[in-house]
């Protein structure tokens, strides 16, 4: 078959099932988050909603598997179906462990339908904490291809809950019961208030052990609308996500689905040549993926002089954007502009920041200055900056509002602000606080606003550091050794009990002998002396290579660094 011949999948090829499957248009007042791909089945059957790579041509391009509206909605149909055979009800939990893409999709989408709960938990966050997720969440069914349902017999006490098995041996699994009935199966989509439970999604754990976050219909709903408004996006564009999780989002966007060439355990080891090669060819238009990420392809466009014009926003979240990558974003995306969206799984977005509002001489002073910015409120999101505390705060009227320029904590309100955290009431008294009908949501974030109502990310209130005399925040800290030509990333660490810590830094580099690390100690202490906020460090520490969060690549793990450091060989540089 020649190279422009490429077959499109379509299960309208398969009359029995396409006789035998009729899904029931929710009611308009159905607030469940499955009528989305209902309504852009119905509106745009053709155009195409999912591409998966399987391939090259004889060409050289990527060879895609090419699954239109109609098709994908055919699929999660299918879904629907095989879940239902397998006795899945409204209200069931059940633990999704698929892979990317198609599968993913329609299993989400075809359990909203039923009225299910799907829990994703992020893979690559190690096996004693997945399994400390399953074993919490207690799913009561498992979708999962072949290597999960072994697992989960071989870890049997964290998956004793499990009562039902779908497996996902391919990526087009789906398929009717065979029992002969030949009448269509019609069924109809759970209706669903806005404050039903829909999903439970797992934080990455970073600074903590990972959990449960609550999602209702209502509060998707809210995440579409905002996400669409702020950032302009419209039906027909087309979306590269290099967070599996952001795909869902797609079908309610109205944006075609490329599946990204990367493993999702181990994103950081992405070849920016497919990521190119995928943008260029499928004309993109929008991505989303950590600064870890973008800062790997857009070294990749400088070196070979190549441009990304078919973009017109790369959303970059997961940690702070480095100037260098504010500043070549112009380069390789001359049509399009790099947006950094501030949030949580438990509240994304709150706040959002472009380059457009970083000028070039500027952005790397201001984040020298003051920290990083991470833009204004977005649409219906209010943001107060609060005393910093460990403390529960059950009310409003218990925290202490900061003015303009005070660094405290960062709490967020807004229609996809979540409420509660999975069985977890203790973390949800931590991270929650009330007010009247509202939730605000505590960033676990240090920050501040500015007199133009831009909100300031310090650091995680979790890795700030208190000596006594003062509080260091890391992001304020940090940009200071990474002004030395030879620093790539680094951590403020503090040693000892808070309130006596001792501040420290860890530099990302292997020194090749003791010599040579404590002369690069000594020129960190120059730099250290010269702003007031690193004047008290005169301890450093040289790892080669940083703990990171897998979902992002880009947080680094400070309190593990700390940890490490306890009992490793530090150059303590007093005098010059």
């Amino acid at each position: 078959m020649g190279d422009h011949q490429k077959p499109r999948f379509s299960f309208g090829a398969d009359p029995t099932i396409r006789e035998r499957i009729r899904v029931v248009s929710p009611p308009a007042a159905n607030a469940n988050i499955a009528r989305h791909l209902i309504d852009m089945a119905a509106s745009q059957p053709s155009r195409a909603a999912l591409k998966i790579p399987r391939g090259r041509t004889r060409a050289g391009g990527i060879d895609y598997l090419i699954l239109n509206f109609a098709d994908l909605k055919i699929e999660a149909d299918n879904w629907h179906v095989r879940l239902a055979a397998a006795g899945t009800q409204r209200g069931d939990r059940v633990l999704v462990m698929v892979r990317q893409g198609l599968p993913l999709i329609a299993s989400a989408f075809a359990l909203f339908q039923i009225g299910a709960i799907p829990i994703i938990i992020d893979p690559g966050m190690g096996l004693k904490s997945f399994l400390g997720c399953v074993r919490r969440s207690r799913p009561r069914a498992l979708v999962g291809i072949p290597l999960a349902q072994i697992g989960s017999r071989i870890f049997f006490r964290e998956f004793s809950s499990v009562e039902k098995r779908v497996f996902a041996s391919s990526s087009l699994m789906a398929r009717l019961p065979n029992n002969g009935r030949r009448a269509p199966l019609e069924f109809q989509t759970a209706s669903s208030a806005a404050t039903d439970l829909a999903a439970i999604l797992f934080t990455s754990g970073s600074t903590g052990a990972p959990k449960g976050v609550c999602y209702e219909h209502g509060m998707f709903e809210a995440q579409i609308r905002i996400i669409r408004e702020t950032y302009q996006i419209e039906p027909g564009e087309i979306d590269l996500p290099m967070l599996p999780i952001f795909a869902l989002f797609n079908p309610a966007l109205g944006m075609t689905t490329i599946v990204p060439e990367i493993d999702p355990r181990h994103p950081a080891a992405v070849d920016p040549e497919k990521i190119i090669q995928a943008i260029r060819q499928e004309n993109v238009t929008n991505s989303f993926g950590s600064p870890t990420l973008w800062r790997k392809i857009g070294n990749c466009c400088l070196t070979k002089k190549i441009t990304l014009p078919s973009l017109r926003r790369v959303l970059c979240a997961g940690a702070p954007v480095p100037g260098a990558l504010w500043e070549s974003s112009r380069t390789w995306m001359p049509q399009g502009r790099l947006h950094s969206p501030y949030g949580a799984t438990e509240a994304l977005p709150i706040s959002t920041i472009s380059s457009d509002e970083i000028s070039p001489p500027t952005a790397n002073a201001d984040q020298r200055r003051s920290g990083a910015c991470v833009g204004r409120p977005v649409e219906s999101v209010e943001i107060k900056i609060i005393g910093i505390t460990d403390e529960a705060i059950p009310t409003l009227a218990h925290a202490r509002e900061l003015p303009c320029g005070e660094i405290g904590e960062i709490v967020g309100c807004g229609p996809m602000v979540t409420k509660v955290y999975d069985d977890n009431p203790a973390a949800t008294a931590a991270a929650k606080i009330s007010d009247s009908a509202r939730t605000w949501h505590r960033m676990g974030d240090c920050g501040y606003l500015d007199v133009n109502g831009r909100l300031w990310f310090c650091g995680r209130k979790a890795e700030r550091v208190e000596t006594g005399g003062a509080t260091l925040f890391t992001e304020l800290c940090e940009h200071v050794f990474r002004a030395h030509p030879s620093v790539g990333r680094c951590a403020l660490i503090g040693l000892g009990q808070r309130g006596q810590q001792r501040p420290a830094i860890v530099i990302e580099a292997s020194p090749k002998n003791a010599d040579a690390a404590r002369a690069f100690a000594r020129e960190l202490r120059d730099l250290a002396g010269s702003r007031p906020e690193t004047t008290r460090i005169t301890l450093f520490y040289f790892h080669p290579q940083f703990p990171v969060d897998v979902r992002h690549n880009a947080k680094i793990h400070r309190l593990a660094l700390a940890r490490w450091a306890a009992t490793a060989n530090g150059f303590d540089v007093t005098t010059k």
